[in-house]
C-alpha cells in the first residue's frame, strides 16, 4: 500500500514540510518547549521514541532520525486515522523534519519501519489556542479557490469513472483502455486530497506491488491488469462497481473538507515528488504504460495549488513567484516533447535519457516549491 501524502484535511489545520538533511551524531536533537521548537523522534525497526508527547497548539516541528536498518516513515494522525502530516522515505542514518500545525486536541504519532502496516504508535496532545493562518484574508481566499478546483475535478472524476466502469461491464475492452488514463487524470490532479482518507485510497489506487499479505486487491490497477495482461474483463464487473462506489464516497468527503493553506503548499510539492521519485520509473501504470497522463495531471494539480497561493507568494517573495513560473513552464515544455495526438507517448517508448531529462525538470521545479510552505507559515 502506498503511503498517503501530506495533504491532511478537515477542521484541524495541518501542515507538513519534509526537509532532508544528513544525520549528525547519534544523539537525537534536544526538544524545545516553545510551539516552534523541535521534538526529537528516534525511529528504529522496533521503536518510535517521541521525546515529548505534548506541545502548545500551532506549528510543531518533529525531527525524525532513523536509527534502524529499514526505510521508515513518520505520521501524525487525528481522530479516525485522518492523516495530519507525514514524512516518508527516511532512509537509515538520515534525519528529516515534519512540521504540523495542530489545533488543540489529541493525536497519535506513528513510525512505520519498512513503510508498511499501522506503525508503532503513541499518544500526542496539543494544548491551548492558536490563531489559524486562514485569519489572513488572502490565505482564506486561497483555500476557497483551491476548494473550487477540487470540486471541478471531482465532478469529472465521477463522470469519467462511470464511463470507464460501464465500458468494463459491457465487455468493451478497447473503450475501457481508452478511458483508463482519462479517468485517472482527474484522480491524479487531486490525489493528495484523496489519499488522506485512510483505506479509501488503497481501495481505489493500490498497485499489485503495494499489497500486504491478505489484502484484497481492488481499484483502477486491478482492472488495468485485467485489461492489458490477462486480457479478460468478463469477471471484472464487481471490481468496477466497487471502484465507482469508492470514488463516489471519497468525492463526497473531499468536497466537504476545509483546507489549510499550508496543506496546499505541501500537496503541490508532494505531487511532484511522486513523479520524480516513483512514477518516473514506470511503477504506477506498470501494465498499460500510460504514466505520462499521470505526470501531466500531477503537474496540473501542483500548479493549481500554487496558483491559489500566488497572491501571498508574490507579496512575500516576488522572486520566488517568478522562479515558480519559470520552472513550471520548463517542466511543461519538457513533458510536451512527448505528446502523441490528444494524449501522450507510452512510458516504455521513452529512452532513459528522455526520462532523466523529464525527472530533472520536475526536480528543478520541486526545489522552489519546497520554499512555499515555510513562506506561507511565516508571520
Amino acid at each position: 500500500m502506498r503511503t498517503a501524502r501530506l495533504f491532511a484535511l478537515g477542521a484541524v489545520p495541518a501542515l507538513a514540510l519534509a526537509g532532508l538533511t544528513a544525520c549528525g551524531d547519534d544523539k537525537p536533537p534536544a526538544a524545545q518547549s516553545s510551539s516552534n521548537g523541535k521534538i526529537a523522534v528516534t525511529a528504529t525497526d522496533t521503536e518510535c521514541k517521541v521525546e515529548k508527547t505534548e506541545a502548545a497548539s500551532g506549528p510543531v516541528t518533529f525531527t525524525v532520525s532513523n536509527k534502524g536498518g529499514k526505510v521508515t516513515e513518520f505520521y501524525v494522525y487525528a481522530t479516525g486515522d485522518r492523516i495530519i502530516g507525514e514524512v516518508e522515505n527516511v532512509a537509515p542514518g538520515l534525519t528529516r523534519e515534519l512540521i504540523v500545525e495542530l489545533a488543540a486536541g489529541t493525536y497519535e504519532t506513528a513510525c512505520k519501519p519498512g513503510m508498511v502496516g499501522n506503525g508503532i504508535r503513541g499518544a500526542f496532545k496539543a494544548t491551548g489556542e492558536s490563531k489559524p493562518l486562514t485569519d489572513d484574508a488572502k490565505l482564506s481566499q486561497a483555500t476557497k479557490d483551491y476548494q473550487q478546483y477540487v470540486k471541478n475535478n471531482t465532478g469529472a472524476l465521477i463522470a469519467k469513472t462511470t464511463e470507464f466502469v460501464n465500458a468494463v461491464k459491457a465487455g468493451d475492452a478497447e473503450k475501457a483502455k481508452a478511458l483508463f488514463p482519462v479517468a485517472r487524470t482527474y484522480w491524479e490532479r487531486i490525489e493528495p486530497v484523496a489519499e488522506s482518507f485512510g483505506d479509501l485510497d488503497p481501495a481505489i489506487d493500490a498497485r499489485e506491488a503495494d499489497l500486504e499479505a491478505g489484502q484484497e486487491w481492488t481499484g483502477f490497477h486491478k482492472i488495468e491488469k485485467d485489461l492489458w495482461v490477462t486480457k479478460d474483463i468478463s469477471k471484472s464487473g464487481p471490481t468496477a462497481d466497487k471502484l465507482l462506489e469508492d470514488v463516489k464516497t471519497i468525492v463526497a468527503k473531499a468536497e466537504t473538507v476545509q483546507l489549510s493553506p499550508i496543506e496546499l503548499a505541501n500537496g503541490a510539492k508532494e505531487l511532484l515528488d511522486e513523479v520524480a521519485t516513483g512514477k518516473i520509473t514506470g511503477e504506477e501504470d506498470t501494465f498499460s504504460h500510460t504514466d505520462l497522463w499521470d505526470f501531466q495531471a500531477n503537474l496540473e494539480g501542483s500548479k493549481a495549488a500554487i496558483a491559489a497561493l500566488r497572491p501571498v507568494i508574490e507579496e512575500k517573495d516576488a522572486a520566488l513567484a517568478k522562479s515558480l513560473d519559470d520552472k513550471f513552464a520548463a517542466a511543461q515544455a519538457e513533458l510536451d516533447k512527448h505528446r502523441s495526438g490528444d494524449g501522450w507517448k507510452l512510458h516504455n517508448e521513452l529512452s532513459e535519457a528522455q526520462l532523466k531529462s523529464l525527472g530533472d525538470a520536475i526536480n528543478a521545479l520541486a526545489e522552489p516549491i519546497s520554499k512555499v510552505a515555510p513562506l506561507v507559515a511565516s508571520k
